[in-house]
């Protein structure tokens, strides 16, 4: 009896055929395919791996085996190395400290309880990435030694500039150069470029928002919501 040969994926109509048709033999299915035919059917049964599920004729899924790869750098990363905290120790913030949050952006972000409610707020609108982004540069230019600074440098990499990630941040090509050149001998300075551009995305996009919100309008008024509270 002959065995039956992969072919690829086969269509719902397709196969309601090879089920009902009790009366034709495989043979004969597959014989008007022709010599060429068989042959690229043969190759394609020995593969183990094939996917049904792919969107194109190709079934090595290099895409899957990427994204795969991926994860399990991502998942060593995360093992090995310090992740950012998820708020940076502070104490409440006063009315007044609030109040001199929205005289400029520089002060907001160098106040530590100012990081933490702008981050909180960036969450809301699902940018938060951006903050992240910019704590794991300050970070990096903080460490000395030469063999973290490179796991670092990698972890930020992967975490926020390759394309694959889902916290990539919005780098421009000119940018994205500059990191891929540096990245072959990272240093605390790597990301400088990239830090920069996100620093003014955030102060021309999303801070005006920031002041202008319920959020922050109640923490003007006294309100006790703080980003502890989260």
């Amino acid at each position: 009896m002959m065995d039956r040969l992969y072919t690829g994926p086969v269509s719902a109509e397709r196969g309601g055929e090879l089920a009902m048709g009790g009366g034709r033999s495989e043979t004969s299915v597959l014989g008007g395919a022709g010599r060429g035919r068989g042959a690229t059917t043969t190759q394609n049964s020995q593969r183990p791996n094939a996917c049904c599920f792919c969107w194109c004729c190709c079934c090595s899924c290099s895409w899957n085996e990427e994204e795969r790869r991926r994860r399990r750098r991502r998942k060593s990363q995360d093992t090995n190395m310090e992740t950012i905290p998820n708020c940076e120790a502070c104490t409440k913030p006063s009315v007044e400290e609030v109040h001199l949050w929205s005289q400029s952006f520089e002060k907001l972000m160098k106040n530590p309880a100012g990081r933490n409610v702008f981050r909180e707020f960036l969450r809301t609108e699902y940018s938060e990435e951006n903050m992240l982004f910019w704590l794991a540069c300050e970070d990096l230019k903080q460490e000395i030694n030469m063999s973290r600074i490179e796991e670092k440098a990698h972890s930020i990499y992967e975490d926020y500039v390759s394309i694959l990630s889902p916290k990539e941040v919005s780098l421009d090509s000119r940018v994205r150069e500059v990191i891929n050149r540096k990245m072959q001998s990272p240093t605390p300075h790597t990301f400088e470029d990239a830090q920069l551009q996100i620093y003014t995305l955030m102060h021309r996009d999303s801070y005006p928002r920031f002041l202008s919100s319920n959020f922050y309008k109640s923490l003007v008024h006294g309100g006790s919501r703080t980003s502890s509270e989260s």
